[in-house]
């Protein structure tokens, strides 16, 4: 999946990380508990003090990034020199994706945003208010990021997102003290693990009564859903994604979108795949699986039929196209043209799947109209 992020130049080995411990089967002392979420884990070891592993930074990685939450005040516990410590509550701080952006919204920490790469893409409308009013300065586009001017603006933290190793960029920023907390929420499995990592965003700024409490309203909408999409025997078979140059991308079995799916009653035809990240497919090997499909979920930023058809005249072999069950994710915008899917999926996977369940169950009565989604003409 695309995201509006910052993508940092100059991916080397991480150098100050610690071995990733095998999980354990019973929880520590002081440890905190999360649901869903398997990419960090939080441990209290005084009043407001933790101490928090980033067990997977980025895919592939085999290390863990250790941090200490420690309140502004109070004495620092005793730690390792590669351990980042993270004043709290947190005032100031930059974000690098706009997956970020809704953690300090549903946390009422808008106004705490003082930096980020591009922020055209940005689609909340009380953070575009802060930007448009001068108060988020742009520190650069695409993969570049603007160390010197994150530098001038003092940030009491930076929420980093990196697909491979630490950049440069970021082990410059943390040469100069400002420290760098890394967010991996992309490499969750299950959606709610995705959005529970606003459970550790509100120890970050000492609100963990109020992340948990979203966290808590969130969960329960979703399994709510999922019930009511369970008292139907219907299963439309469906498949997702499109062509990029010669290569389809679609989502593995274990990935959350088809995670969504499943729970949402949908049979995704790819859901016998163990990956979790995205297939490379060809077009023959798609079309050979899914031509009497259903369904057809996620054309990208394809906004009607004519247009599907017109970028690739083969789209139009497949059922869903000709009886026109084809949805796009990113039927609202931002005011610059943002996706909020993009924005605001990963922390309201409820609304995701309120969405599925209304595509493929119209049976189904009381749904609330689509939010993300919208059926191309």
């Amino acid at each position: 999946m695309i995201r509006y992020i910052i993508v940092f130049l100059g991916i080397i080995p991480i150098i100050s990380c610690n071995p990733k411990p095998e999980q354990a089967s019973q929880p520590e002392e002081g440890q905190l508990q999360f649901k869903y979420a398997n990419g960090f884990r939080v441990f209290q070891i005084r009043e407001n003090i933790y101490r928090v592993f980033i067990d997977r930074p980025y895919q592939g990685s085999t290390n863990s990034l250790e941090y200490l939450l420690v309140p502004e005040g109070e004495s620092i516990p005793d730690h390792d020199q590669d351990v980042t410590v993270i004043k709290t509550p947190v005032k100031r701080i930059i974000c690098t994706s706009t997956t970020h952006i809704p953690l300090l919204d549903y946390l009422n920490e808008t106004q705490a945003l003082i930096g980020f790469p591009t922020p055209d893409y940005i689609s909340s409308p009380a953070m575009r208010a802060r930007i448009d009013s001068g108060l988020v300065e742009d520190l650069g586009i695409d993969k570049s990021l603007n160390v010197e001017m994150a530098l001038e603006l003092n940030p009491d933290a930076v929420m980093a997102y990196t697909m491979g190793g630490v950049s440069e960029s970021i082990l410059k920023l943390r040469e100069l003290n400002i420290p760098v907390l890394i967010n991996a929420e992309y490499l969750e499995e299950h959606p709610l693990g995705r959005a529970e990592w606003i459970r550790l965003a509100g120890l970050l700024f000492d609100k963990k009564d109020r992340s948990d409490s979203v966290f808590t309203a969130i969960e329960k909408r979703y399994i709510d859903l999922q019930k009511i999409a369970g008292q139907t025997d219907l299963r439309p078979s469906a498949f997702s994604g499109v062509m990029y140059g010669d290569t389809w991308f679609l989502p593995g079995g274990n990935n959350y979108a088809a995670r969504l799916m499943k729970d949402a009653g949908i049979e995704y035809l790819w859901n016998d795949n163990p990956e979790n990240g995205y297939l490379e497919l060809s077009f023959e090997t798609v079309l050979d699986r899914a031509v009497n499909a259903d369904l057809w979920i996620g054309v990208a930023s394809f906004t009607s039929l004519d247009q599907l058809g017109a970028e690739d005249s083969r789209y139009t072999l497949f059922s869903a196209f000709e009886n026109g069950h084809v949805y796009t994710y990113d039927a609202r915008k931002g005011a610059l043209g943002g996706s909020e899917f993009l924005e605001l999926g990963y922390l309201r996977p409820d609304i995701i799947l309120a969405d599925l369940i209304r595509i493929a169950h119209p049976e189904i009565s009381g749904l609330d109209s689509m939010y993300f989604h919208a059926k191309l003409q």
